[in-house]
C-alpha cells in the first residue's frame, strides 16, 4: 500500500437502497477504473486503490431508497481516466452496466472546453465523472 499524503482522502462510504444494482454499476465502474475489492460482507463491499478505498452498502438505517444529488450531501465522485479515448470508451461500456450519460448535448465538454469528461448517472440516482488526466491526447 502506498503512504499516503497529508489531507488526502482515507475512504468515502456511500449507502444505497440495493447492493445488487449498486454491485452491478458501481461496482463494474471501480473494478473497470483498477480497484480491487478488499472486504466483503453481506450488506456491502470496499474497494481500494492505493491507499483510498471506497465503500458500498446497503444499510438499513437509510431513510430514502434513491440518491438525490440536488439535496445536501454528496453530488457526485470524479475519477481520473488516463485520456480522451479511454473516457470514451469507460462511457460506451458504462451503458451495459446501469449507466446513462448526462447532458448528451454537451458531451465530451459539460464542464468547459478545457474540460474532456463524461458524466454518468446510475439508476439510483448517483453521478460520477469520469475526467481525462490528458484531454488532447486523443488516442
Amino acid at each position: 500500500m502506498n503512504r499516503p499524503t497529508r489531507g488526502t482522502l482515507h475512504h468515502v462510504e456511500i449507502w444505497l437502497p440495493d447492493l445488487d444494482r449498486a454491485l452491478a454499476s458501481l461496482g463494474w465502474l471501480l473494478a473497470a477504473l483498477g480497484y480491487t475489492v478488499s472486504q466483503s460482507w453481506d450488506t456491502g463491499r470496499s474497494w481500494a486503490l492505493g491507499p483510498t478505498y471506497l465503500v458500498l452498502e446497503q444499510s438499513p438505517a437509510l431513510t430514502a431508497d434513491r440518491h438525490d444529488r440536488h439535496r445536501p450531501g454528496l453530488n457526485h465522485l470524479a475519477f481520473h481516466v488516463e485520456d480522451a479515448t479511454a473516457v470514451e470508451k469507460l462511457a460506451v461500456d458504462a451503458a451495459q452496466h446501469g449507466w446513462r450519460l448526462m447532458f448528451p448535448e454537451l458531451h465530451p465538454h459539460a464542464g468547459g472546453s478545457q474540460h474532456y469528461a463524461a458524466y454518468l448517472e446510475n439508476d439510483d440516482g448517483f453521478q460520477v465523472e469520469l475526467v481525462a488526466m490528458n484531454p488532447s491526447e486523443r488516442t
